[in-house]
C-alpha cells in the first residue's frame, strides 16, 4: 500500500482567463521512497505540491495519504492531520526571527502541547545528528543559509512525520552548502525511512533521489527510477529535462556531476 496517493486530481483557477494548473494526473508514492518532482517553469510544480500539503484543495480527483482523505476533513481535523503527517522545507527556509534555532527547531511539538522530556530528548537527538548543537542559541539572523537550512529540516523531522515535503530546498544555497543538505536528505531517508517528497528545477538535486517524476502544463510526463551509479542516473534526468524544455537549466551540455 503506498503511503501517498495521488489519483487523477485537476486543479483550475477560476478568473478572466481559467487556468488549468493540474490535469488528470495520477501518480503512487512509496514509505521510504525519496522522490523529485520536476518540470518547466509554470508547469504545475509549486500547485501540485500545495495540493499535496493541503494548503490548496483540488478540483476534482482525490489525494490518499495511508487511507486519510484530507479534502474531507473539517479545518480543525485538517489543522491536526497536517500538523501531526506533515514536515516541510522551504526555499526561504520559514525560521521565526524572534524566536532562537532550538525554539524554531520545537515549534511543530510546542504548538502539539508535547511533554517537555519529549521536546527535550528529540531536539538533543537530533542538534547532535545535524550538527546544530553549538547554533541552538542563536536567531536566524546570526546563522548561515547553510546552517538555517539543517535548522528547518530539524523542524521538519522533529515531530516525525509520516511525509517531508520540501520545496525547492537548496534554491537559496551555494553549491557546498546544496550539497550538503542534500546529502544530508538523503542520509535520512535512508537511515529513517523518511518518506521525502521534492520539487526542485536543479538535475543535481534530482540525482539524489530514488525516482524523478516530470510533469509539463499540468500533466504526467515521463518518470525515471535511480539506477545503481549516479552519474548515468543524473545524465539520463538531463536527457528527459532537454526533451522537456522550458529553458529553466540552460545549456545541459555543461553541466557535470560535483
Amino acid at each position: 500500500m503506498p503511503i501517498l496517493q495521488v489519483r487523477d486530481i485537476t486543479k483550475v483557477y477560476e478568473g478572466k482567463v481559467t487556468n488549468r494548473a493540474i490535469n488528470q494526473l495520477s501518480f503512487d508514492v512509496q514509505k521510504g521512497e525519496f522522490i523529485a518532482i520536476m518540470g518547466p517553469s509554470g508547469s504545475g510544480k509549486t500547485t501540485l505540491l500545495n495540493l499535496i500539503s493541503t494548503i490548496d484543495k483540488p478540483t476534482s480527483g482525490e489525494i490518499i495519504f495511508n487511507y486519510i482523505k484530507p479534502q474531507n476533513l473539517n479545518k480543525t481535523d485538517l489543522a491536526f492531520f497536517r500538523r501531526r503527517q506533515l514536515g516541510f522545507v522551504f526555499q526561504d527556509f520559514n525560521l521565526l526571527p524572534m524566536l532562537t534555532v532550538e525554539e524554531n527547531i520545537i515549534l511543530p511539538l510546542t504548538l502539539d502541547q508535547q511533554p517537555v522530556e519529549v521536546m527535550e530528548e528529540r531536539l538533543k537527538r537530533l542538534a547532535q545528528k545535524l550538527n546544530l548543537t553549538s547554533i541552538l542559541y542563536k536567531r536566524p539572523n546570526e546563522i548561515s543559509g547553510g546552517q538555517a537550512q539543517r535548522v528547518a529540516i530539524a523542524r521538519a523531522l522533529i515531530h516525525e512525520p509520516a511525509i517531508i515535503l520540501a520545496d525547492e530546498p537548496t534554491g537559496n544555497l551555494d553549491s557546498n552548502n546544496s550539497r550538503e543538505v542534500l546529502e544530508l536528505l538523503s542520509k535520512i531517508n535512508q537511515e529513517r525511512q523518511a518518506t521525502i517528497v521534492m520539487v526542485t528545477h536543479d538535475p543535481i538535486a534530482a540525482s539524489f533521489c530514488d525516482r524523478v517524476l516530470f510533469i509539463k502544463d499540468g500533466e504526467y510526463f515521463n518518470e525515471i527510477n535511480r539506477d545503481d551509479r549516479r552519474q548515468t542516473f543524473f545524465q539520463r534526468i538531463l536527457n528527459v529535462l532537454s526533451l522537456l524544455g522550458g529553458g529553466q537549466v540552460g545549456d545541459l551540455s555543461s553541466i557535470r556531476l560535483p
